[in-house]
């Protein structure tokens, strides 16, 4: 397995990859994981891990390779693409090392730059490569401007394709994703290659818990009566947080001091986040919390916003809606019209959507659900329901292992 996170680094497709390694080894499989020096939460080498370019672990079930990622703020792109760069060179020629000894190869992306990595150590090994999509990359990065370069895109998507086409399996977390990834295949390819395997919550792990929890005395909010309206995950360029901020200086300027809102999570657009609670008595900015607390924070909300900027329908999936149904918590989502969130909480009842360049709409809504606390309540319940129903981390990792004994067959 490639992939740039891995616990206890705290980025959420860490978590992902960790619990699939771990229903697959206990099952008695063994795994090789090849990943960077947890990095993500202050974009440095964590404290404790720095000194050395490589670490590795082994373990009862296999091991453990950690590079350096070369981390850098997220701002500054050229220096993120050449650490990316480099960590995936390093990766890969481990990988290509180590697959002899494997029967599969397992490549995450993003960076994109894995997938190659991937592509050179099932060659290698003459294993099948399964090239793990969380977001299609570069469209994602072209909508939200991080990538303004037409050579750069255009050198990003020929270099997808050609993950695409010489990957076994191209897996992704929804059938718009799917659509996406099937659209540039090559002429004759096997759509049946790309198959969708989205992102479980852990059921067990999460549930909904007392919204009356020390999470809302340490951010302040004494008022017991008052509702929580919370975005936690993270502040990117994929999401448009300034709904978040329009929506507080709304309310604030009608005097609805009993909705509050919270931002929960880091990344680039945290400094507008924080200019704006400064200036906003009912908006409040918190940094990440460790994974310990995440059933606790999530039950501390009322209301759980989930968001992503147009055009990412077919290129992202925000996997931190499954948590939230997992927490009994409703959904309030700006999303493309059409895509998987919105079909998923139609279909659940667990909440609404809006598409998430329409302010007015979003605000509307948002004042309809927080004044029908009765009606939040019985979108929790649906939510919960919801997240029971779905696949759990064994149903997906099965999914996984289903699809590898047929690559292998």
């Amino acid at each position: 397995m490639l992939c740039p996170h891995y616990v206890p680094d705290t980025a959420p497709t860490g978590e992902v990859m960790a619990s699939m390694c771990e229903q697959w080894t206990a099952r008695g499989h063994w795994a090789e994981i090849i990943t960077s020096l947890p990095w993500y939460e202050h974009h440095a080498v964590a404290q404790g891990w720095s000194g050395r370019l490589a670490r590795t672990q082994q373990t009862s079930w296999g091991r453990i390779r950690r590079w350096h990622p070369f981390p850098s703020d997220k701002g500054r792109l050229v220096a993120r693409a050449a650490g990316f760069a480099g960590f995936s060179a390093l990766a890969g020629a481990d990988a290509v090392a180590a697959a002899g000894r494997c029967d599969v190869v397992f490549a995450m992306s993003p960076p994109l730059t894995l997938g190659a990595a991937g592509w050179a150590a099932a060659w290698r090994g003459r294993a099948p490569l399964v090239f793990n999509v969380q977001d299609v990359f570069p469209d994602a990065a072209v909508s939200t401007g991080v990538v303004r370069s037409p050579a750069v895109a255009a050198a990003a998507a020929r270099l997808e394709r050609a993950v695409y086409r010489r990957a076994a399996a191209v897996t992704v977390l929804s059938e718009g994703m799917a659509r996406n990834v099937r659209a540039k295949l090559d002429s004759g390819a096997d759509p049946g290659k790309v198959v969708v395997i989205p992102n479980a919550a852990d059921a067990g792990r999460i549930g909904p818990q007392d919204r009356r929890n020390s999470y809302r005395a340490e951010l302040g909010l004494k008022d017991a009566d008052c509702t929580v309206v919370m975005y936690a995950g993270n502040l990117g360029h994929s999401q448009p947080l300034e709904l978040v901020v329009d929506a507080a200086e709304r309310f604030a300027a009608r005097g609805r001091t009993d909705v509050q809102f919270v931002v929960n999570g880091d990344g680039v657009a945290r400094a507008a986040v924080a200019a704006a609670a400064e200036r906003l008595d009912n908006l409040h900015l918190a940094g990440w919390q460790p994974k310990e607390r995440l059933g606790e924070v999530l039950a501390a909300a009322d209301l759980h916003l989930v968001l992503l900027r147009a055009g990412l329908g077919s290129s992202s999936v925000p996997s931190k809606v499954y948590s939230v149904l997992a927490a009994g918590r409703p959904v309030l989502a700006g999303v493309d019209r059409g895509s998987e969130v919105e079909q998923l909480l139609a279909d659940s009842g667990a909440g609404r959507s809006v598409s998430p360049d329409a302010p007015d709409a979003f605000c509307a809504a948002l004042g309809e659900m927080v004044d029908d606390r009765a009606g939040l309540v019985e979108m929790g319940r649906r939510a919960r329901a919801c997240a029971e129903q779905a696949d759990g981390p064994r149903e997906a990792a099965d999914r996984y292992l289903d699809l590898f004994f047929s690559l292998l067959a």
